[in-house]
């Protein structure tokens, strides 16, 4: 299973982050399947490749974070696809989803740390 992580603080209130979050990951063609408090999970839409390579993106929000206008997450992208390469689909859309998080104009990145 291919699985990658990354963290990232943004300065947004928490009050507008949930709704931020969730059109960022629809921008990344995918639909929210779980959202709760703390934690939001969203799936690729299936059509533009096979079952196993359909990307599953979980956002964990870090609560006992202590700032009025940061928000910390963490972010799994991850799918059934064996990573026998670097230049995989499940990485392709890892890049996606890094990229819209530090692009967003909606927020703006304090730190990030991908691995």
């Amino acid at each position: 299973m291919a699985r990658y992580t990354s963290l990232f603080t943004v300065s947004t209130t928490l009050e507008s982050f949930r709704d931020l979050l969730s059109n960022l990951l629809q921008s990344c063609h995918c639909d929210i399947i779980y959202d709760a408090d703390d934690y939001m999970v969203a799936r690729e839409i299936p059509g533009r490749v096979s079952y196993a390579k359909l990307v599953t993106v979980e956002v964990l929000i870090d609560k006992t974070y202590d700032y009025d206008q940061e928000v910390r997450m963490n972010v799994v992208v991850k799918n059934e696809e064996l990573p026998l390469k670097r230049d995989n689909h499940c990485h392709h859309m890892f890049n996606l989803v890094n990229r819209a998080v530090e692009e967003s104009r909606q927020w703006h990145p304090v730190e990030s740390l991908a691995g």
